[in-house]
């Protein structure tokens, strides 16, 4: 099933390699039909996996386990699996992906610019994103991460706007370099260990190598930060955002992300418990930082799409306090975090996009009383603007709460901090959202019209109801995230 998952996308993007390049009709419905078909099966995986962890066996250790040995050189100290499984951790993450690909597609409707090209890197996206929250082997998992940069650059460079090339080449070069730092720490780890098997270097944590394991550790977690982001390695999240389309933008900020904090929560703290104790009071305060600049800098944005760009990194450092309690609610709400504000935050860049497709401005003070001439984007992205700032009933309250019972013990300065910025992003939220939807109307904007494409109409309903399902019944999410959680916190509390 997971299998299927990881080729459902790598099949519409073949079916797409050999469709002419004038079907731009035909390219569009085979892309959805893929990427439904691939939500479909990712959604199968989460119900499934919430019955197995409800039935009277429960759930130990990943489920869904598909397995078999790849490159094969125990002769030479070591051996590469094709391993992918999920547990409590991975399966709202492959839900997530499953989504927002579907979204992604979706909002992708009216382009015309190489369309069967940008579909075909829209899936390949997908599979590489799948692979990294499945993968359970180290060199593999490096594989998926990698993968990822070759679509994002194509989307960014080619069908992006403004300073596209720049914006891709950073991210480029962010990314790799941070890379560089998880191969090597991954290579020194598995040789010593003899294992690449996440599972096996989990249950066995390296007790010594020939490289410090704080200098591992680091390597480690040099990849997931730029990739999370956290100050000061967030520099090209606000140019990839802001000169992206909005689908990238969508699946950047939605899953993307995500792949740093599941990073760490998967490998960074089980296969290195010790040395993620002995840093979790830098870990806090990088997460406090992040969380506080993050907010300040937003504030000071007057380009809608800049705002929710920075806006990620802010939220983003959530999940890195979360992380650094080391305690599994603190960890559990990291984790909910990672899903809530994949859907909260793609959502406004879908507004964003919808708003901008319209007015051709993303200038906050360029525009006013958008809500009289676009009733239901107003209120779509007053809905997500809420969500954002953590109102009760929405699925970030769920998340943010979490973090903060889990975190105020261990690190009550930086948990202070980080409340504080809940208030200043009430204030960028609110303040946004009054300058550009209410006021009276503008003659300017008379001709604008509201949301009335199909896809538009389903990509925000689809995302309205995950962010208010979650919000009002937050056990769709927390039983399987706390059943995912729960060996990572017991593994790093034994440490």
């Amino acid at each position: 099933m997971l299998t299927l998952f990881l080729l459902l996308p790598l099949g519409g993007a073949a079916m797409l390699a050999v469709t002419p390049n004038e079907r731009k009709e035909e390219a569009r419905w085979i892309a959805l039909v893929f990427s439904s078909l691939a939500f479909a099966v990712s959604a199968v995986i989460f119900v499934r996996f919430m019955l197995e962890l409800n039935s009277d066996a429960g759930v130990e250790g990943y489920l869904f386990i598909d397995r078999f040995a790849w490159i094969n050189a125990r002769d030479a100290g070591f051996d590469v699996q094709y391993f992918l499984g999920v547990d409590g951790l991975s399966a709202p993450m492959v839900l997530l992906t499953g989504l927002l690909s579907l979204v992604a597609v979706l909002i992708s409707w009216r382009i015309e610019l190489r369309v069967r090209e940008y579909f075909i890197w829209l899936l390949v996206l997908e599979t590489a994103v799948a692979g990294v929250f499945m993968s359970l082997d180290l060199i593999q998992f490096f594989l998926f991460w990698e993968l990822e940069l070759l679509p994002m650059y194509m989307l960014i460079s080619i069908w992006g706007s403004g300073r596209k090339e720049y914006s891709a080449m950073k991210f480029l070069l962010f990314t790799i370099a941070g890379s560089a730092f998880m191969l090597l720490a991954f290579l020194v780890l598995g040789l010593s260990a003899d294992s690449f098997d996440i599972e096996v270097l989990t249950a066995n944590p390296p007790a010594e190598t020939i490289v410090p394991l704080s200098l591992l550790f680091w390597g480690v977690m040099a990849a997931f930060l730029v990739k999370l982001p956290v100050f000061p390695v967030h520099t090209w999240l606000p140019d990839a955002h802001t000169d992206a389309p909005t689908a990238v933008s969508v699946l950047l900020a939605g899953v993307l992300l995500k792949m740093g904090g599941y990073g760490i929560l998967r490998i960074a703290l089980p296969v290195l418990p010790g040395e993620a104790r002995d840093f979790r009071y830098v870990l806090a305060a990088i997460a406090a930082v992040s969380v506080v600049y993050g907010a300040v800098l937003t504030l000071r944005q007057t380009d809608l799409k800049r705002l929710v760009a920075y806006s990620s990194v802010s939220h983003m450092g959530y999940v890195l306090l979360g992380v650094a309690t080391m305690g599994a609610v603190g960890m559990s709400g990291a984790a909910l975090q990672m899903f809530t504000h994949g859907t909260i935050t793609g959502l406004l860049f879908i507004m964003v996009g919808l708003v901008y497709d319209r007015t051709h401005t993303r200038e906050i003070p360029e525009m006013s009383g958008l809500m009289h001439r676009m009733p239901v984007i107003g209120a779509v992205m007053l809905i997500a603007g809420l969500a954002s700032l953590g109102l009760p009933a929405l699925s970030g309250f769920v998340a943010e709460v979490t973090i903060f019972l889990g975190a105020i013990a261990e690190h009550p300065a930086a948990t202070i901090a980080a409340v504080f910025g809940v208030v200043l992003a009430a204030g960028y939220i609110l303040w946004a959202v009054e300058r550009v939807f209410m006021g009276p109307p503008s003659d300017r904007w008379a001709h604008l019209d509201d949301a009335t494409g199909w896809w538009e109409r389903l990509a925000m309903g689809g995302m309205v109801l995950s962010i208010v399902a979650v919000g009002i019944f937050p056990r769709i999410l927390t039983d399987a995230v706390e059943s995912g959680i729960a060996p990572i916190a017991a593994i790093v509390g034994a440490a």
